[in-house]
């Protein structure tokens, strides 16, 4: 299994982790507020199962191999090693706190790449920490969320001499910028989505500076200042840096570069005002400011600060355009000899296809289906037009503000979809209908040129329905409909735009879910996890195909249902790409369950490898698939 994890750089508010922890002995100090974002460069890593130990290869930026070095899985000898310090010391504290939390074996962690600079302030040290982590969580599916994940890096990392502080592990979200708040031993956090892409440099100032002097004498500002200086020290990781982090926080979800710009450059230059003093050695900073105020650079930037601890470390600039960001890189490496890496925080993926698989045979409705597709089966909608099932959920996906949609059908049923979505009736029969179907025919062709159609040649699951629209859907997320269930809301959002509005809000893959009594649920995809928001949001921690009612209870119970209730598939979804590479393997190596590639055990491994989160649709599903159903639906679907 491969596992990335990248540095983390913070844009603004360094040092309010351990600043607003002082809450707990002195409630008249500030919360902490620090923006931070995962780096374009990190720590790549392949990592398998070791029945007794921790086996470890390191790779250093410059392509240094060293390894194999091989720990006992063992408590002592882990946390001893933990304490000696350096590189390997990091993997072996998460060790031992995993050891120390769960049932699991060894690891064989081989660093393989590192293409981000170490000791310069984007906490090479937390990535890997993380990576190990994470590495335990997929190899042995111990179900820790994102945060889990953070928190156990953080706790393992404290085992060793390093001085890190709670927003390191930050870098555990990705490359997704995130709100940090810290009060006291609270810890809170919050995802956030850019609207556009922002340009930022880093530059390596290749200079010094002593972290733990400049922690120290900052630190003794805390818990109660004793003088002007210490005040000082109190009132910049304070009240300013709340000020400026939520006005950051406004103009970065605005993708405003301008003003976050501005507001860096105002965040560094209250640091020199108020932190300098107080440690002058290390704060002072020439090299920094130097950068910092660098006339050649100004026409390309909006402005930046210090990275880190600050001092003479790293430094950041935020780039007025993509060119100018290649400019200030030239101009660095050109004329001060220093070296730059670009870093750009992309705007969130959008969602902008749909798939609808479309090309099972309807056994279960023979022999109407030999008629015609029990997608085509018509359906009375609230607007009273009686639309084929299909075209009902084609105008969710539009709706919902899909851009393409693509239908999964049989080679011999692909001219019945054709002609449905792309032909126009005969003019004879065009002049018979009344004037708002004559409209309606219009507004269908005009739905037609967003729709596409791919070929599932044979009929073998879920999965394989899914897989055969991997050329049309590329490397971007999708919304996945299943063709035999149509969708009603029961609010102002349709069932779809709650799931794109979830996946906007999470960055990882999301599946509408509703609530399923126990005696149905071997008929649907059931899955189980902790709430994220009560009642709304969950972190899915299982997927499982059609349980038996026995594994159901010893597995997937969710806490606040009751007893006989489970969370089940609503049969939407958003999907994040790589769910491809996991139906190719299960296509190439034959992998079936029940004779067939199913799609849950691929959702699953992308459970465990990016992450999942359900969301409770409020809403209703109606499922046209069985006699019973399809009549039901026409009872209830058109007042529903």
């Amino acid at each position: 299994m491969k596992i990335f994890v990248p540095g983390r750089i913070c844009l603004l508010g360094e040092h309010s982790d351990w600043a607003g922890g002082y809450r707990r002995t002195n409630a008249e100090i500030e919360k902490g507020y620090a923006i931070i974002a995962g780096t374009n460069q990190g720590i790549y890593a392949d990592v398998q199962p070791h029945p007794n130990a921790l086996v470890l290869y390191s790779t250093s930026p410059d392509g240094e191999r060293q390894g194999p070095y091989t720990i006992p899985m063992e408590a002592e000898a882990l946390l001893d090693e933990a304490e000696k310090g350096g590189f390997w010391s990091y993997i072996a504290g998460v060790a031992y706190q995993v050891l120390t939390h769960y049932h699991v074996r060894g690891l064989v962690i081989d660093n393989y790449k590192t293409d981000m600079p170490v000791k310069k302030g984007l906490s090479s040290s937390a990535a890997i920490t993380v990576l190990t982590a994470r590495a335990f969580n997929r190899i042995y599916d111990l179900k820790m969320t994102v945060r889990g994940e953070m928190e156990m890096a953080y706790q393992g990392e404290i085992l060793t001499p390093s001085r890190c502080g709670r927003l390191d592990q930050g870098c555990a979200f990705g490359n997704r910028p995130i709100l940090m708040t810290f009060d006291g031993d609270r810890l809170d956090t919050r995802e956030l989505q850019v609207k556009r892409n922002l340009y930022f440099v880093i530059v390596d100032l290749h200079a010094k500076k002593d972290t733990r002097k400049i922690l120290a004498d900052l630190n003794k500002a805390y818990p109660f200042a004793n003088n002007t200086v210490e005040k000082g020290v109190q009132e910049l990781f304070g009240s300013i840096n709340k000020r400026i982090a939520h006005e950051a926080l406004e103009a970065l979800q605005d993708a405003d570069a301008e003003s976050l710009g501005a507001l860096m450059t105002e965040a560094q230059s209250y640091f020199n005002q108020f932190a300098a003093p107080a440690c002058p050695e290390e704060l002072t900073a020439p090299v920094l400011n130097k950068v910092l105020n660098y006339e050649p650079l100004k026409p390309h930037i909006w402005g930046g600060k210090g990275v880190g601890s600050q001092g003479d470390g790293t430094a950041q600039f935020i780039a007025r355009s993509e060119a100018d960001q290649q400019h200030i890189i030239d101009i660095i490496e050109r004329d001060l000899n220093m070296t730059g890496l670009k870093f750009t925080l992309y705007a969130g993926a959008q969602v902008r296809k749909a798939v609808i698989p479309a090309a099972g045979f309807g056994t279960r409705l023979f022999p109407a289906t030999k008629a015609t597709k029990k997608e085509l089966f018509p359906i009375v909608d609230r607007d009273g037009i009686a639309k084929p099932a299909i075209l009902l959920i084609v105008e969710e996906a539009l709706a919902a503000g899909m851009e393409e949609v693509i239908i999964i059908v049989q080679e011999q049923d692909l001219p019945s979809f054709q002609a449905f979505f792309s032909e126009q009736v005969t003019i004879e029969n065009y002049n018979k209908l009344p004037r708002h179907f004559q409209e309606y025919a219009q507004k269908l062709l005009e739905m037609g040129q967003k729709v596409k159609f791919a070929i599932q040649r044979t009929q073998e699951g879920l999965g394989h329905a899914v897989y055969a629209a991997r050329e049309l859907i590329g490397n971007e997320p999708f919304l996945l409909m299943l063709g035999d269930h149509i969708y009603r809301s029961d609010s102002d959002r349709s069932c779809a735009q709650q799931l794109v509005e979830a996946f906007n809000q999470q960055g990882r893959s999301v599946v509408g879910m509703r609530q399923t009594g126990e005696h149905d649920i071997a008929n649907f995809g059931t899955l189980t996890g902790h709430w994220l928001e009560k009642d709304t949001l969950l972190n899915i921690t299982e997927f499982a195909e059609k349980p038996t009612v026995e594994y159901a209870r010893d597995n997937l119970r969710v806490d606040g249902l009751d007893s006989e209730q489970y969370l089940t598939v609503f049969g939407q979804y958003i999907i994040k790409p790589q769910i491809f590479d996991y139906l190719e393997e299960h296509i190439q190596h034959n992998v079936r369950e029940r004779g067939e590639f199913q799609l849950t055990s691929a959702l699953d491994r992308l459970r465990k490898e990016d992450g999942f989160a359900g969301v409770l649709i409020d809403g209703k599903r109606y499922d046209i698939g069985l006699p019973d159903y399809y009549l039901d639906t026409l009872q209830t679907f058109r007042e529903g």
